[in-house]
């Protein structure tokens, strides 16, 4: 447990994009990912008076937009800015925030009074132990080897209508197909612009669909896509066909395979489930729990689909569960000291 004034001088002499010390001994919740999902989490746990160390790796999904949408009360504000006031905020209660890579997660021996304990190492050799992980990774966006594809990645390639649709609507937008899940995302961007290509890049569009498409104004090329075209600034101006012809474009959108960011994490050998269309993710019950005693999950690690509002929840969620389940772990250690005649 941190002491009152230890919290008030770590708010007022840690930068927020500085890394705390790890904390020696044992601590409470170690949460290995520093987005939405893993500082609310951690700011739930921290405000319980848990001890709790948010692990890092300064790579954010969603670092290349610009602003964060469709977030009640915070639409428009850049991610690095919600980043920064999350860190603030978690150590304004006591947390901790420490950047780097996780190499190994991995079960402990128990502690003397049964309770579980788990060993967390970093790349550059530091390591901490704790009772119970939250694991809040997040993941990768796999975008189609198209080139020029990726420098846009963010900004005039987008993947969801509901983070950046506003900003884009009216645009001539064009549909870059990865599969039969692009087909209802054309139906919402057309809700955008009344401008918008499929492109079908070697995936199936029946018959049905295409009639769908014709009754709604959608153009569809069957030609595949070899590349980005830029205009003379570097602007994204449309795409070239396989067999050269040049389609004007100034919004891409695609819906790109989706793979959770689980390095490191083996050893906790959590599993894992098939999402149709879209990847894999953790498997998890209520709050985030996992079939792995002492582990949780949250945010897009175990949905993948989970905009940033949806991801904080998640893990406001799962720290609050941990808490519960550190409660009762604390009574069961009190009993077992009683036991013996010795008090915490």
């Amino acid at each position: 447990m941190t002491d009152k004034h230890e919290q008030q001088n770590m708010t007022a002499t840690t930068p927020p994009d500085a890394s705390d010390a790890l904390p020696e001994g044992a601590i409470d919740v170690a949460v290995i990912g520093g987005g939405a999902a893993g500082l609310n989490g951690a700011l739930i746990l921290a405000r319980s008076r848990r001890s709790v160390v948010v692990i890092d790796s300064g790579s954010p999904r969603n670092a290349p937009a610009d602003a964060v949408h469709g977030l009640l009360a915070l639409d428009g504000t850049p991610p690095s800015e919600i980043l920064r006031r999350g860190r603030e905020q978690v150590r304004q209660y006591g947390g901790h925030v420490v950047f780097g890579e996780v190499v190994t997660a991995e079960p402990a021996a128990p502690s003397t009074d049964g309770d579980l304990r788990f060993t967390v190492t970093l790349a550059d050799g530091r390591s901490i132990t704790a009772r119970r992980i939250l694991v809040a990774t997040g993941l990768t966006d796999v975008l189609p080897e198209v080139p020029g594809l990726a420098e846009h990645w963010g900004h005039s390639v987008v993947h969801c209508p509901y983070c950046h649709g506003w900003e884009v609507r009216d645009e001539a937008i064009g549909v870059l197909a990865t599969g039969p899940v692009s087909i209802s995302h054309a139906y919402l961007y057309r809700q955008l612009t009344e401008d918008l290509t499929y492109f079908t890049h070697g995936t199936n569009l029946d018959e049905d669909n295409r009639a769908r498409f014709a009754a709604r104004g959608i153009r569809i090329v069957d030609t595949p896509v070899t590349e980005v075209v830029n205009d003379a600034h570097g602007a994204l101006a449309g795409v070239r066909l396989a067999d050269g012809q040049v389609v004007t474009r100034s919004v891409i959108a695609v819906l790109a395979p989706m793979r959770i960011r689980d390095r490191g994490l083996e050893g906790l050998r959590l599993p894992v489930q098939d999402v149709p269309n879209k990847g894999r993710s953790f498997a998890s019950g209520a709050a985030g729990i996992t079939e792995v005693p002492g582990v949780w999950v949250a945010g897009n690690v175990t949905d993948l689909t989970a905009q940033v509002g949806a991801s904080a929840a998640a893990g406001a969620l799962a720290g609050a569960d941990i808490n519960r389940m550190l409660a009762a772990a604390d009574a069961d250690a009190a009993l077992h000291l009683a036991g013996t005649g010795e008090t915490l």
